[in-house]
């Protein structure tokens, strides 16, 4: 599914994977253009990391989500985890395993990008107030 993803986002944002970590070259980091930052995170983890059983590696998605009362509706579902590795009040993992649906996942990138993104970003993200 990693593959999906980077074509999602290189034909919307316009954002192709970097791989920063040099004791990790399987961790892919999606950043906006401008400023750089993040808006997505995909590894490859253990699965017991995530408190499955098994030792075999599966890959996840890390997003960011504006509301943390969503997060923790999200983490009662199936292929949802709290973020892991990084700030668990609003970062949630998503198994890239097809227990979550492909479009589903790409609702949640598209929050993570507009949740980053910087504040002349967001006002045209936005509509305008009535």
């Amino acid at each position: 599914m990693r593959e999906e993803i980077f074509q999602y986002v290189k034909k919307k944002y316009k954002t192709v994977p970097d791989y920063p970590f040099r004791t990790a070259p399987t961790y892919s980091v999606l950043r906006h253009a401008d400023t750089r930052k993040w808006f997505a995170l995909i590894m490859d983890i253990p699965r017991e990391k995530l408190g499955l059983r098994g030792t075999e590696y599966v890959d996840i998605i890390n997003v960011k989500l504006g509301d943390p009362m969503l997060v923790d509706m999200l983490v009662r579902q199936p292929g949802y985890f709290y973020g892991y590795h990084i700030s668990r009040s609003s970062w949630i993992s998503i198994l890239l395993d097809g227990t979550v649906p492909f479009e589903e996942i790409c609702q949640w990138i598209d929050e993570s990008y507009a949740v980053t993104a910087s504040r002349k970003k967001k006002q045209k993200i936005r509509p305008p107030k009535e």
